[in-house]
């Protein structure tokens, strides 16, 4: 059965479409008129079969295919790897009618969504995402970009898809590690606003891990619902936005001290980050010890990293800092928080102290 929801945001709505089999029928799916466009499909070499399955649902309905792989680790997410992209579209001449899909995960996704955002400026994309953390988190809402030496997702645009097609079966291939670094941004839906969500992955969250169907479409469909609901709201984070990025701020330091080489993955950074941010709510007295012990047991009930320790980090606590000053969500010279006042009750803060952060960091 295939669900659809749709990101509503005016004359720029796109529908988001999960279930199984979507690949196979991905023509039916996309709200273009595919007659004649040449299509462009950039994926993860890694899904070159689900890739090859896309060009298939697609041959015959459109134009032209041509099919580019790539590797798919945070190190593709770069300026070379963006104008090696680009020059493959525009040597097989891209125009503003041909359409771009991005198969693959998360990086696959935002580097496509940025090229698409830049060819020929703009061209209509259509986001395949085929791993967990992409299906829940990154696929939907039109952020897309590459990282700097200076941080993550520093250079971007806001540039929304045609259509999302979550395909469950393309994660019965998924690593374990990949599926559980894809559970964080679940969790993270709970810890922000759904408290009886967080309640629900308690008693499913193993289930969704086997890949359980039922609790898989579930979690995904509620997943991208609440992100939907909360980016129609605020399309470019001007507010309520930035209530997404719950352990993104010290998720993103830890990422780029890791050096991006694929030892400490975004949902696994994630994971580490959200539990400082509850430890953070915690000494600032915002929030109790028994729901940073409830959030902490669960992420550590399903295997998700929690701690500093064996993460192959270069920076000391103060360095982590410094490179939490290069964040996106700086505002005025002001570094940005997501803080708790329990489980579901996610808010902006920016009067964080140095001196706590710092703390937390040394305690992680």
């Amino acid at each position: 059965m295939t669900q659809t929801l749709t990101v509503d945001l005016g004359a720029r709505s796109y529908p988001v479409h999960i279930g199984q089999g979507i690949l196979d029928a991905a023509a039916e799916h996309i709200p273009l008129d595919l007659t004649g466009r040449k299509i462009f499909i950039l994926f993860d070499k890694n899904t070159e079969s689900y890739a090859a399955s896309l060009e298939q649902a697609l041959a015959g309905k459109t134009g032209e295919i041509c099919s580019f792989g790539i590797e798919g680790g945070e190190l593709t997410k770069s300026l070379a790897k963006l104008d090696e992209v680009l020059g493959w579209m525009l040597e097989r001449r891209v125009d503003r009618h041909s359409i771009l899909f991005a198969c693959g995960g998360g990086v696959i996704g935002d580097l496509g969504g940025f090229t698409a955002s830049v060819t020929l400026r703009g061209i209509p994309y259509v986001q395949v995402p085929t791993t967990l953390l992409a299906q829940v988190d990154s696929s939907v809402g039109g952020k897309t970009g590459i990282n700097s030496p200076h941080g993550k997702n520093l250079i971007g645009s806001f540039y929304q898809p045609a259509a999302v097609l979550c395909d469950l079966d393309t994660l019965q291939t998924l690593p374990e590690r990949e599926l559980k670094a894809g559970y964080a941004e679940i969790v993270k839906y709970g810890l922000i606003n759904k408290p009886d969500f967080f309640d629900w992955l308690k008693q499913n969250g193993e289930k969704l891990l086997a890949l359980e169907s039922g609790a898989l479409a579930h979690a995904v469909f509620t997943s991208c619902q609440d992100k939907a609901e909360i980016v129609a709201a605020d399309e470019r984070e001007s507010g309520q936005r930035a209530l997404l990025n719950l352990g993104h701020t010290f998720g993103h330091a830890f990422e780029a001290s890791a050096g991006y080489d694929g030892s400490l993955l975004h949902g696994e950074a994630v994971s580490i980050g959200m539990v400082c941010a509850f430890a953070l709510s915690v000494k600032m007295g915002l929030c109790a010890q028994d729901d940073f012990e409830t959030m902490r047991a669960h992420l550590i009930s399903m295997g998700l990293k929690t701690s500093l320790q064996g993460t192959p980090l270069k920076d000391d606590a103060e360095a982590l800092y410094g490179l939490m000053q290069g964040d996106k969500k700086m505002d005025r010279g002001v570094l940005k928080f997501i803080l708790v006042r329990g489980i579901g009750q996610a808010f902006v803060s920016s009067d964080v102290k140095k001196e706590d952060v710092i703390e937390v960091l040394e305690n992680v």
